[in-house]
């Protein structure tokens, strides 16, 4: 994203880079018959999202080819999709991917979840701005023509981006914002939903995390075992998702990861969309997470449920192997 203060990602600015020697080996990696992926693979993966555009404009200088073209003709199925993830500038991935979640028929509510509940309110905003600029209409209207209900709410709260900021944490609202948290839900008849979105999608960070604390010591549950009791579908899923992000960011999307691999068939557009969009970010966390919350390493994981070109570059991606 465009916010990367301390980057905690596994792929950095590649030192000594020269974007009409990558443009040329790129080239000559795709030019004639067979395609030299390897190649492909080592180059892009081991430059910086915007060391990746200066050779895609090299390319086209010195060929008058388009490199994201000739890389979509030349390569195919979850591999291509992966190297094209990798080729969209990162200050438009997140609108990107919001875009096609809500194109055409039927919307992947899991997309808008994941994005809107895991990215910061400065990085919401800047995704408004870009989505403005890119697709010429509000991502709240696209949201708006997608949605409904109370998942339909809570994530316009969302988009508005006007999380209190963190600051001085004041103890009496955190028993209060507990309590009718507690009222809302596990003491009535039904749920108030509406108090859930309130005080989920505006409160601060620090704010919440106290409130998280208090109340286990009212209710006597995690506010997730409520939230699984009190609401169902879509809401439930973005309510827990808000909720674990407040968290830690990085566990949340560590869970994410290890849910796209487990079991029988693999989420590739998941693993490939949170590879990619924190591959700059935190993804040295979210292997941390991984490793901890999940008895295996990404790596290893990535490992046994991926496989040829795309499990290399999958695995390049993640960088080292925990285990």
């Amino acid at each position: 994203m465009a916010f990367k203060s301390k980057s905690r990602g596994t792929i950095k600015d590649f030192p000594g880079f020269k974007a009409n020697d990558d443009a040329e080996t790129l080239r000559k990696a795709m030019k004639g018959l067979g395609t030299d992926e390897e190649s492909i693979i080592k180059i892009l993966i081991s430059r910086s999202n915007a060391q990746r555009q200066e050779v895609a404009v090299a390319f086209k200088t010195l060929f008058g080819r388009d490199l994201v073209d000739d890389l979509k003709s030349e390569l195919s199925g979850k591999f291509e999709k992966l190297i094209v993830a990798l080729m969209i500038p990162d200050a438009l991935y997140d609108a990107y991917e919001l875009r096609h979640a809500m194109k055409g028929a039927g919307t992947c509510e899991n997309v808008l979840i994941e994005i809107l509940a895991s990215r910061t309110t400065g990085e919401v905003k800047h995704i408004k701005q870009v989505y403005q600029q890119e697709y010429g209409r509000e991502l709240e209207d696209s949201i708006t023509g997608d949605t409904s209900g109370y998942f339909q709410r809570m994530l316009v709260v969302l988009v508005q981006a006007n999380r209190d900021p963190d600051s001085k944490v004041n103890d009496s609202l955190v028993e209060q914002d507990a309590q009718d948290l507690f009222k809302a839900g596990e003491l009535k008849w039904g749920t108030d939903e509406e108090k859930f979105i309130t005080i989920l999608g505006t409160r601060s960070i620090s704010h919440l995390r106290k409130v998280f604390d208090k109340y286990m010591t009212i209710s006597g549950y995690q506010i997730e075992e409520s939230i699984g009791r009190e609401t169902s579908g879509h809401l439930e899923k973005l309510l827990l998702a808000v909720v674990k992000s407040v968290r830690s960011i990085p566990e949340y999307l560590a869970e994410t990861l290890y849910h796209a691999m487990k079991g029988a068939g693999t989420d590739d557009c998941t693993l490939i969309r949170v590879m990619v969009s924190r591959s700059e970010v935190d993804l040295l966390d979210i292997r941390e997470k991984f490793r901890k919350n999940w008895g295996k390493s990404l790596h290893a994981m990535i490992k046994g449920d991926t496989s040829g070109d795309y499990r290399n570059a999958l695995l390049l991606i993640c960088g080292g192997d925990d285990d």
